[in-house]
């Protein structure tokens, strides 16, 4: 099969013959420029260069959000972890000073102090040189966690020591002394009672927790008035400098507000010796010593103890 076309002008003259296979290769190439000009692809039904944008720009503000929100639970997550390792440090921190004042009780009592040694303590022990908490490298919480349980452990195991240390002291050595009673003073006045009373700094009604002796004799001083062992000696907010002695059976007794403080943490104290210098520290209005009675860690009235009579 072929095709013939012949064409007479005036002027032009000319004939064109196709083969089968010709006029074949010419209706491909018309039906693909009708296809290009008709853009059938680019119908509603189909998917459109907009479209496909719009949807990539909404996968990339979604994966911005994720982002963001992993950045702030890291960000939490570290902060916590620093906490974490932070009250670490606080901790071994009381540990060094529990395992000092067990060492002060344990020389006082007369004990070698490897007696009272936990056989847990060979699986506990650690080791290295100390670093500050703001230098340490950053930890896993993994590791923060296991190095709490140890430390928890090993204060646990301190406590038993020191309420063993107290029983073999206020049983064997004071437990005649430990009775508490008499004014922490030997001179001087009482200047305000436990109770409820009007603040002396903004005249606002105040629970005061214990009785003031003042005194304004100069290096005037501050006695015991039990035997114990002293639990606490230096600065405490609101109290100034302070004296605290742990009488034994869930007693103790606090003198606040000292100028000077003659006695360390582990000293075992007697009745009647001076364990300060009256002073004016702290929250004060003048020289007086704050004096506490505490019955199993809360302050009672100390009138009762100031006026009976010692054994």
């Amino acid at each position: 099969m072929s095709l013939s076309v012949f064409y007479r002008g005036s002027k032009v003259k000319f004939g064109l013959r196709l083969s089968r296979r010709r006029l074949a290769s010419l209706l491909g190439v018309v039906v693909l420029a009708g296809l290009a000009f008709s853009k059938p692809w680019s119908a509603s039904g189909g998917v459109s260069a907009d479209a496909v944008r719009s949807k990539i720009t909404a996968e990339q503000i979604q994966l911005a959000a994720q982002s963001e929100a992993i950045q702030e639970i890291k960000a939490d997550a570290e902060k916590k972890l620093t906490a974490l390792t932070i009250s670490l440090g606080e901790m071994r921190a009381k540990l060094r000073r529990l395992e000092h004042l067990g060492g002060r009780l344990a020389d006082a009592a007369e004990i070698d102090a490897s007696e009272l040694e936990s056989r847990e303590q060979e699986v506990l022990a650690m080791g290295g040189p100390e670093t500050s908490i703001l230098d340490a490298p950053k930890l896993a919480s993994g590791d923060v966690i296991s190095d709490l349980e140890s430390v928890l452990a090993q204060l646990e195991d301190k406590q038993k020591q020191l309420a063993l240390l107290e029983s073999v002291l206020m049983s064997h050595h004071i437990s005649a002394e430990s009775y508490v009673a008499g004014r922490p003073v030997d001179d001087g006045w009482l200047s305000s009672h436990y109770g409820v009373r009007k603040d002396p700094f903004n005249g606002t009604p105040t629970m005061h927790s214990g009785i003031d002796f003042a005194n304004l004799a100069e290096d005037a001083g501050v006695f015991a008035t039990g035997a114990g062992v002293v639990t606490w000696s230096g600065e405490r907010y609101g109290y100034g400098k302070l004296v605290e002695i742990d009488h034994g059976g869930g007693l103790k007794t606090r003198y606040g507000h000292c100028a000077e403080l003659l006695v360390k943490e582990g000293d075992v104290v007697t009745r009647g010796q001076q364990i300060a210098k009256l002073g004016s520290t702290g929250r004060s209005t003048g020289p007086h010593v704050h004096y506490e009675v505490l019955r199993n860690e809360r302050q009672i009235d100390p009138s009762k103890y100031v006026y009976r009579d010692a054994r």
